[in-house]
Formats: C-alpha cells, sequence, structure tokens
C-alpha cells in the first residue's frame, strides 16, 4: 500500500505510522485523513500488529491542525458534512478501533492535531510538545470531536478556559492535566512507546479489544457501559486467549496468547 501524505512501518508487530507533510507541519487535509484511515484499517486486519504508534515526522510538530486552506470559503451545510466525514472516517474510527492506538506527539498538537491525539488510546508527548484548540480564534470551533474528549480528559472547566482563550499548553501542564499520560525528550518519545507498546503485547489481545469496546461505552449515552462490561466479560471465557492465559497462570508458564 503507497501513502503520498503518511509513512507506515512494521516492525516487531507494532506498526507506526507517521504523518509526513512537513511543509505544512503535517496539517491534516482530505487526502491525509483517507491515507490515515486506510493505514490504520490495514493495521487493525493485520494480525501481527498488535500496537499502533501514531507519530508525526520532524521535530516540529505531531499536526498542527487542519488545513485551513481547504475549508475557508465552505457554506454551512459544506462544514458540517466536513466535520461529519471527519469524524466517521478518522477520528471516532481511531477510538473505537481493536488494535490499541497510541499517539506520540512530538511538538505541536493544535486543532484537528490535538484532536487525533485524543481519539487514540492514550497519549505520550516530546518535552517540547505544544497542545491547544485554537479554533475559536478562526471563528469555529473543534469539529473532530474535540469538545467533547477534551473534558472526558480533563474535565470541564480546564476544557472550556482552553477552548474559549484558544491557548496552547506545554507538555508538563498536559501531564499535570491528565491529557497525556507521560512526557520524554524528544529523542526518547519513540523507545518510549515502543517500550509501553512491549508491555500491551505481553496481554492478550482479545482481551484488549474488548476491554476497549467496555471503556469507550463509558462514554456513549445510548448504551450501558455496565451492562457492556458484563457482555464482554462473559465473552471472554469462551475464548482460546482466556483458555490460555488461565492454564499458563496456573502452570506457572508464560501465556503464549493465539489472539482468538
Amino acid at each position: 500500500m503507497k501513502f503520498e501524505n503518511i509513512i507506515y512501518h512494521t516492525e516487531n508487530s507494532i506498526a507506526t505510522i507517521t504523518i509526513n507533510r512537513p511543509s505544512k507541519l503535517n496539517a491534516l487535509n482530505r487526502e491525509t485523513i483517507q491515507e490515515l484511515h486506510d493505514a490504520l484499517n490495514n493495521a487493525d486486519k493485520d494480525s501481527d500488529i498488535r500496537v499502533i504508534v501514531l507519530t508525526g515526522s520532524g521535530e516540529k510538530a505531531f499536526v498542527a491542525g487542519a488545513d485551513i486552506s481547504e475549508f475557508a470559503d465552505f457554506s454551512v451545510d459544506e462544514g458540517e458534512k466536513l466535520a461529519a466525514k471527519g469524524q466517521e472516517l478518522l477520528f471516532d474510527f481511531v477510538a473505537n478501533l481493536s488494535t490499541p492506538v497510541i499517539a506520540a506527539i512530538n511538538g505541536f498538537a493544535l486543532g484537528g492535531g490535538l484532536e487525533l491525539a485524543m481519539a487514540a488510546h492514550f497519549r505520550i508527548a516530546s518535552d517540547n510538545a505544544k497542545m491547544g484548540l485554537p479554533e475559536v480564534s478562526l471563528g469555529v470551533i473543534p469539529g473532530y470531536g474535540g469538545t467533547q474528549r477534551l473534558p472526558q480528559l480533563i474535565g470541564k472547566g480546564r476544557s472550556m478556559e482552553m477552548i474559549m482563550t484558544a491557548g496552547m499548553i506545554d507538555a508538563q501542564q498536559a501531564l499535570e492535566y491528565g491529557l497525556v499520560n507521560h512526557v520524554t525528550a524528544q529523542e526518547d518519545l519513540l523507545d518510549r512507546a515502543y517500550k509501553i507498546a512491549s508491555k500491551i503485547m505481553k496481554n492478550s489481545p482479545v482481551a484488549i479489544a474488548a476491554a476497549i469496546r467496555a471503556v469507550n461505552a463509558n462514554y456513549d449515552s445510548s448504551v450501558n457501559g455496565f451492562e457492556v462490561e458484563i457482555k464482554e466479560f462473559g465473552k471472554a471465557f469462551g475464548t482460546e486467549d482466556f483458555t490460555e492465559g488461565t492454564q499458563a497462570f496456573l502452570q506457572k508458564r508464560k501465556a503464549e496468547f493465539p489472539g482468538r
């Protein structure tokens, strides 16, 4: 699979997807959003891939926002369709992917860039990272889930301040807010992501996918998250991974999960 705006690399059961538009600070345009969808979908369907790491090329930006030139003259209807399609194709798609997605934020994550990072299952950041949702400074609001995911991660008051001031926070403040899980030197960022990925890969991919569904259900008002958890818990008893995991524990050996 060939891409123009991203780099797709696999090694040791990890897919690294790098947004690669350095001249645009890796800003998201329609083609990049489509390529990200295709690459993520490909990784999720590949049984050899156990974790996805999402990052940006260069040292300046993860994703510095959406490509404003694409929608500066949009109508009301076009703007609504832009947000709906983007959420369906990429942002909600990432959040609900069965394969864990780690966002490795290597610089500016602004607007759609922060929304993409927030859609990942969790985030780590380089110590030079800056994050924000500056949309109101353009006369618009976050449209790729930012008004929903930011309060879920850091609370209503802090989210309101970030959105209304259109300001940026640095990596340390993002860590204090709970927006990112870890902060590290930029040169160590991917290594840190891969170390966390290696810990994830020791566990059952079937159980991890079920846990993602159960956790996400807590944020879906149309379902009862506790009921989803109960059903996913019960379904686990019928998997080969459960048999292997419990037998390995009883036999005091390392589990070798088949992923079924």
